[in-house]
């Protein structure tokens, strides 16, 4: 028993996602858990961006780690847990927009500042808060695979090949996708930054 204990390193915020991968595979809940801590945060923004609704978010998550870890004995390459994961909870975001699909289009409580940090230019702070509501409605323009594929580069820093894997899509697919939500977002966005309207 001693040997076991032994042979069985500690978990440290260094023990790389593999391991844990292959170890909460073996029946190790603290592997798990300690998989749940180090990206539930990343997955909730992610779910969050694409949802656009805090509650609705938060069950996302919930139910991402659920099935995270009913179908964790699928996933063979040990080291790309995060697109995997981020797969899945792109899969439960696109279902919970069917559900509640009417809600979707309104944006919550959680979407507006509550406070303002004080500034010495209340003008830029309001053209700061008008910028994000436009980029905001922008993001929601943007087609549900194509929006969440955006983020998974642009706030997840996934490498192309990570985001191909996690939609099973090519590589040049995924550039295409991107680049696409890129156009149409600057096509959006510049008439606000540049002050035209069109």
């Amino acid at each position: 028993m001693l040997r076991l204990l032994q042979r069985t390193p500690a978990i440290t915020p260094e023990t790389p996602d593999g391991a844990l991968v292959q170890r909460a595979q073996k029946g190790e809940s603290a592997a798990f858990k300690a998989l749940f801590e180090r990206h539930v945060v990343g997955v909730r923004r992610f779910l969050r961006d694409l949802l656009r609704q805090g509650d609705l978010a938060d069950d996302a998550t919930q139910e991402t780690f659920a099935r995270a870890h009913a179908q964790l004995a699928k996933l063979t390459d040990y080291d790309r847990f995060k697109p995997w994961v981020l797969g899945i909870a792109r899969n439960v975001a696109f279902e919970a927009r069917r559900v509640r699909q009417h809600d979707v289009l309104e944006d919550d409580d959680d979407s507006t500042p509550t406070a303002v940090i004080p500034s010495p230019d209340p003008e830029r702070v309001l053209l700061d808060a008008e910028l994000e509501k436009h980029f905001t409605e922008a993001m929601g323009t943007l087609s549900g695979n194509r929006r969440a594929a955006l983020l998974m580069r642009l706030d997840h820093g996934l490498a192309y090949e990570e985001i191909a894997a996690a939609f099973g899509w090519s590589i040049p697919t995924v550039k295409n996708e991107i680049h696409r939500a890129r156009l149409k977002l600057r096509a959006q966005l510049l008439p606000h930054l540049t002050g035209e309207r069109t």
